[in-house]
C-alpha cells in the first residue's frame, strides 16, 4: 500500500485497506518468510532446531508468548526481533493515544473524531519499530503504570466530573494498542499486579476505577521468566500462567562452536585492537570452555546460571589485557597468552552467583579454578590426555617434560614479557617444544606458544607440576622439589 498518499479515512477507505489484528499480522508475514525461505531471527545462535520452531508454532497460533530460562539466553532479544514480522507501516486515527485503526476505533477520542469528520478524519502512518514496547517487572509496578489511572488534573484543565470517562490517564497497555508488549522478569511483578492483566489477556478489555469501560484492545504479549523466580523472588499465579498460549523453554549453547558465535557477534572488540592483538583459535575455545566449566561448578549456584555475558566480557577483557601489554612495552602487536587470563576474572567475579562453599573460597579464586579447570578438560583436544599419568610412567609423552623441571629447572612466565621474552622463556624448555611440535605439527607460531602455556598448565592442573601465582606472572617448577623447600622453610620457620 502506498502509505504516503493516503491522508484521510475516505482515501484509506478507496485504497481498499483491511484491517488486520497484531496477530494475523504476525502470522502471514512468518508465513511469507518461511515460504520464502528467509530467517526472521537473525543472530539467534543454537536455537535453529530447538527455541526458534516453537517460537513460530506460537505466531502461528496466535498465542502471548512466555520465555522460560535462564539469564543470558536471548529472550528479550528474540521478543525484539518480532518487529520484523510487523507491517512495515499501519494507519492510525492522527492524535490517538490508544493508536485507534480508522477502521475500529477503540477509544472515546477516536470514535467522536470519526463522528464529526467522517471520511475527512485524518490518518497517519505508524512505522514497525514504534509499535514495540517494553516493560522491566519490578515490585513497584502499579496498576496504574500499566492499565491507568483517573488523572485529578486532566479533570480540572477540563472542567469534567470523575465520572467522565475523559479523565482517564491511560497506563502503558492500552498505549501499546496494536502493538508488541514485553514484560521481563515477570515473576517479580506483584501478584495483585498480575490478577489485573487476566482480562486483557483473555477478553482485550480494561477496567480503570469502576468505569464501565470496555477497550478491545489488540497486543501481541511477550512475557520473559526465569525458572529461579518461581521459588525465590515470586512466581507467575496459575490463573495468569494459564491465559499465556505457550510457554516456551531456552537453554545455553550446546557446544564451543555455538558459543563461539555468539561471543564473536556480541563482544565489542574496539578497532584498533583487532589490529593490535591476535587471538589464538585455541584461547577462544578455551574462554567459551569457562563459562561450560561453570555451569557445572560446585561452588557456583546452577540455578541462577551462567550467563552469555560472561564470555562476552570476557573476551573484551582478554583482548584488553593483551593490548595493555603491548601498549607498556611498546610493541606494535601481540597475541593472546594463556597467562592474560588473569584479565578475565573481573568479568567472571560479576556474572556468577555463589553459593556458600564458593563465598568461602572466594569469587577470585573460584575464578581461577574455573580457568585451571577449563585448561584441564580442553587440552585433551591438542594434546596427549594426561588423565592417569603416573609420575614413574616413562613412556609418556609428558616424561621428558616432567623430568627437566625434576632436575631442579624452573620458568617464570610474567604478565609484562614482551613477546620476545615470552617466546624465549617457552623455547628456553626443550622437551616442551619438542612436545607441541609433535603433536601439533601444523600449528602456526601464533597458537604455537599458546599451545606451549597451555601444557604446562595442563600439568600443573594433573599435579605433576607446580605453578605458583607470583605478582607478576606465574612461577612453574618440579611439584616434588616445591614440597621439600617448603618444608625447609617451614622448618627454619
Amino acid at each position: 500500500m502506498d502509505y504516503k498518499n493516503i491522508r484521510t479515512l475516505g482515501e484509506l477507505k478507496k485504497a481498499g485497506y483491511q484491517p488486520k489484528t497484531i496477530k494475523q499480522e504476525l502470522r502471514s508475514n512468518l508465513i511469507e518468510y518461511l515460504k520464502a525461505g528467509r530467517t526472521v531471527f537473525e543472530g539467534i545462535h543454537g536455537f535453529e532446531d530447538t527455541v526458534i520452531p516453537d517460537l513460530e508454532r506460537a505466531i502461528l497460533s496466535g498465542h502471548n508468548i512466555n520465555f522460560l530460562g535462564l539469564r543470558g539466553q536471548a529472550k528479550t532479544r528474540m521478543a525484539r526481533l518480532m518487529i520484523k514480522l510487523l507491517d512495515e507501516y499501519i494507519p492510525v486515527v492522527e492524535g490517538s493515544e490508544l493508536n485507534d485503526d480508522p477502521l475500529q476505533p477503540v477509544s472515546r477520542y477516536a470514535q467522536q473524531l470519526i463522528a464529526e469528520k467522517g471520511d475527512e478524519t485524518p490518518v497517519a502512518w505508524l512505522h514497525r519499530d514504534d509499535r514495540y514496547y517494553e516493560k522491566l517487572a519490578t515490585p513497584d509496578v502499579t496498576v496504574a503504570d500499566l492499565i491507568g489511572d483517573v488523572d485529578p488534573i486532566k479533570a480540572a484543565n477540563l472542567k469534567l466530573s470523575f465520572a467522565d470517562e475523559r479523565v482517564i490517564h491511560y497506563g502503558m497497555i492500552p498505549r501499546a494498542n496494536r502493538s508488541i508488549f514485553v514484560i521481563n522478569e515477570l515473576p517479580d511483578l506483584q501478584a495483585r499486579i498480575q490478577v489485573a492483566l487476566f482480562n486483557i489477556l483473555q477478553e482485550g478489555d480494561i477496567q480503570i476505577r469502576g468505569f464501565k469501560l470496555r477497550l478491545d484492545l489488540d497486543i501481541q504479549f511477550v512475557f520473559t521468566a526465569n525458572p529461579e523466580d518461581y521459588t525465590n523472588r515470586g512466581s507467575i499465579v496459575t490463573p495468569l500462567k494459564d491465559r499465556i498460549g505457550s510457554q516456551i523453554l531456552t537453554h545455553y549453547p550446546e557446544n564451543i562452536e555455538i558459543a563461539r558465535k555468539i561471543t564473536a557477534q556480541e563482544a565489542r572488540v574496539q578497532d584498533g585492537q583487532k589490529e593490535q592483538v591476535l587471538i589464538p583459535d585455541v584461547a577462544q575455545n578455551l574462554l567459551e570452555q569457562i563459562a561450560f566449566e561453570a555451569r557445572d561448578n560446585e561452588y557456583i549456584d546452577a540455578k541462577s546460571g551462567v550467563s552469555a555475558r560472561l564470555t562476552i566480557s570476557a573476551l573484551e577483557n582478554l583482548v584488553s589485557t593483551a593490548e595493555r601489554r603491548a601498549l607498556i612495552n611498546g610493541g606494535a602487536k601481540t597475541q593472546v597468552r594463556l597467562s592474560d587470563f588473569i584479565g578475565v576474572i573481573p568479568a567472571i567475579t560479576g556474572k556468577v552467583e555463589l553459593v556458600y562453599e564458593g563465598e568461602q573460597e572466594g569469587a577470585a579464586l573460584v575464578a581461577e579454578h574455573l580457568i585451571g579447570s577449563a585448561v584441564k578438560n580442553l587440552l585433551p583436544e591438542y594434546l596427549p590426555t594426561l588423565e592417569g599419568l603416573k609420575a614413574s610412567d616413562e613412556k609418556s609423552p609428558y616424561a621428558p617434560l616432567i623430568s627437566w623441571f625434576g632436575q631442579g629447572e624452573s620458568v617464570d612466565i610474567l604478565l609484562d614479557f614482551t613477546d620476545s621474552e615470552y617466546e624465549k622463556a617457552l623455547d628456553s624448555i626443550n622437551p616442551l617444544k619438542r612436545l607441541v611440535d609433535k603433536y601439533q605439527p601444523n600449528t602456526p607460531d601464533t597458537e604455537r606458544y599458546f599451545m606451549m602455556e597451555m601444557a604446562l598448565w595442563g600439568l600443573a592442573e594433573h599435579a605433576k607440576l607446580n605453578k605458583e601465582r607470583l605478582t607478576k606472572g606465574y612461577n612453574f617448577s618440579d611439584l616434588f622439589s616445591t614440597y621439600l623447600r617448603r618444608g625447609d622453610l617451614d622448618i627454619e620457620d
